[in-house]
């Protein structure tokens, strides 16, 4: 196996067993394309060219992109940062996405496979943290924004724990296998998705105060008209932010937009 790049996040997993249980929750079959992001040695493609009919691997590190290319000639191999890449554009239809992806940049990767249209399936192997705060529920430590973000316009799983001891180097935490599946129709539409986070992250930033004090905070708005607007949304005042779901924080969304919040 290669020596891993620091600079670069990386940390290969080689336990063939992990690997094909990866591979296995992304469900691809011989119809199914696939785009995996951060390949790697390959560990995961060998994987799932044996499963899917197209897989298609980008992977920044131009130290690696031979020996892929060498190694599975049926594999497209594109030399770039997956950050850069119009995955939907490379890929010419509706696609499966599946990664090891770095836990330096965990946060923009999963916004950008979440971008309308939503992959079938997206199967990411995450910081176990991220993992446990993206299928976190209301009320809980783990909570926040990118919970209501991702869980907005997908449906998301925590599948399994990845010791560290299993990825050479091994990195300080334990991993986890995150799957998401789209939601159809998404709670919030692609348009409306900033300013949705915006209030999102805005009213995390008073998760323990109560809900009309809160929105008074975020929108500068009087008593009156956060009152007027939190009825609209059949939320009570007295809730918290960390209380709610996504669904109720959609219907605070379109409420507050109906009364002329607009993020700043």
């Amino acid at each position: 196996m290669p020596r891993a790049k620091r600079r670069l996040g990386q940390h290969f997993l080689g336990d063939p067993g992990i690997l094909a249980r990866i591979a296995d929750a992304l469900e691809a079959g011989p119809d199914d394309a696939v785009l995996e992001i951060g390949p790697g040695p390959g560990s995961l493609t060998a994987a799932l060219v044996t499963r899917a009919g197209r897989v298609v691997a980008i992977e920044k590190d131009r130290d690696l992109t031979g020996p892929l290319r060498a190694r599975f000639p049926a594999v497209e191999v594109i030399e770039a940062d997956a950050l850069d890449v119009d995955w939907h554009a490379l890929m010419a239809g509706p696609f499966l996405v599946a990664g090891n992806i770095p836990y330096n940049i965990t946060s923009p990767l999963l916004d950008k496979a979440l971008v309308a249209p939503v992959p079938r399936r997206i199967v990411f192997l995450v910081q176990k943290e991220v993992a446990d705060r993206v299928t976190a529920g209301p009320g809980t430590a783990a909570y926040g924004a990118l919970s209501v973000g991702v869980q907005a316009v997908a449906l998301a799983e925590r599948l399994f724990t990845v010791p560290a001891g299993a990825f050479r180097p091994r990195p300080k935490v334990d991993s986890a296998v995150l799957r998401l599946a789209p939601r159809v129709p998404p709670l919030v539409d692609s348009d409306q998705r900033e300013d949705f986070r915006a209030l999102v992250v805005g009213l995390f930033g008073f998760r323990r105060k109560q809900l009309l004090r809160a929105v008074r905070e975020l929108t500068g708005w009087d008593v009156k008209r956060a009152g007027e607007r939190l009825r609209q949304s059949v939320l009570e005042p007295t809730v918290r932010p960390e209380a709610l779901s996504p669904k109720d924080f959609v219907r605070l969304h379109r409420a507050l937009v109906d009364g002329g919040w607009t993020r700043r």
